[in-house]
């Protein structure tokens, strides 16, 4: 999280009179992660993240904040967006700029995780599958597919050629991919898309919360899996597989919503799939920058280097 948008305490404290959290008594700039300005905001009540959309529009951010709402409701560990007192609606805005504001989950993300915390990921992750079904509004994921078609000519210019033939034949093989029969054949409804290590809050081995909705959309169940092994149960310096971590988190999920035929299938090629989209992502954010303070870009050859794990050692199910 970065901030591109500074945000004064008299800003913060107009927001507390219509979203009646109690008094403000901190302010804070949170450091980190590349899309919208987010603040560490502390009130007399309790403890709060006020975000500033920097990129979505208020026609798109609604799909986000129900869903919270509607997962917060169902028993999923979720930040719930606090409404406005008056209208009851959870998109404010802030500085001319749309906002939302939750409560800070307790715990800390486990950045380092062992079996016992990828199980606990790939249990919730499949409970909020079961969760999401019944959550009827509708929006594609904004990073899936057609982005990568669009973003990768922008991208290709800044890579030697080594980097560029990879950047091209895997999105060859994605486009093939995605026109199968099997691929259509994929259980959909809403994923988070983005449930990274930073994403999600644990205190000691108890899973406390998934948070930063904001690239959620309806794609496939498998790519959110997918985004999750790529990150959870992989060695970060090199990208390889950790075979006790993956297993710790599949079995943990299927104990609760099985893969289909399909699924198992194409675990492989949406294993390929999630290094790709954050490869792509991270080359745009390198080479592409936005000003911000505190943004700190990722290093895009890590997900190069995923992808290239992913297809020299494909990714099986035991």
């Amino acid at each position: 999280m970065a901030v591109f948008t500074e945000v004064a305490e008299q800003a913060a404290r107009a927001l507390l009179r219509l979203v009646p959290l109690g008094e403000l008594t901190g302010l804070r700039g949170i450091e980190g992660g590349i899309e919208n300005t987010n603040y560490f905001l502390s009130t007399d009540q309790g403890e709060w993240v006020l975000t500033l959309f920097e990129r979505l529009n208020a026609e798109q951010l609604p799909f986000y904040l129900y869903l919270m709402q509607h997962l917060a409701r169902h028993g999923i560990p979720v930040p719930d967006p606090q409404a406005n007192a008056h209208t009851g609606a959870v998109l404010h805005e802030v500085c001319g700029k749309p906002a939302a504001i939750v409560q800070r989950l307790a715990g800390k993300s486990q950045l380092a995780p062992q079996p016992v915390h990828c199980a606990a990921v790939g249990d919730m992750l499949a409970r909020m599958r079961l969760a999401g079904r019944s959550y009827e509004r509708q929006q594609p994921n904004l990073r899936g597919l057609p982005w990568w078609n669009d973003t990768v000519p922008l991208v290709l210019p800044h890579l030697d050629s080594a980097a560029a033939a990879l950047l091209q034949a895997e999105l060859a093989y994605q486009n093939a991919v995605a026109a199968s029969s099997d691929y259509a054949a994929l259980p959909r409804g809403p994923i988070h898309a983005d449930l990274f290590r930073d994403n999600v809050m644990f205190d000691g081995e108890r899973l406390t919360g998934f948070f930063d909705f904001y690239f959620a959309g309806v794609d496939t169940f498998l790519f959110d899996l997918a985004v999750c092994l790529n990150d959870w149960c992989i060695d970060l310096p090199s990208g390889q597989h950790d075979s006790a971590r993956a297993e710790a988190m599949l079995a943990a999920y299927q104990a609760v919503r099985p893969l289909t035929d399909a699924e198992r299938r194409l675990l492989p090629a949406m294993a390929r799939a999630g290094a790709l989209r954050f490869w792509i992502s991270r080359l745009w954010d390198f080479y592409l920058p936005r000003e911000a303070s505190m943004l700190k870009p990722h290093d895009p050859t890590h997900f190069e280097r995923v992808l290239r794990q992913r297809i020299a050692q494909p990714l099986q199910l035991h």
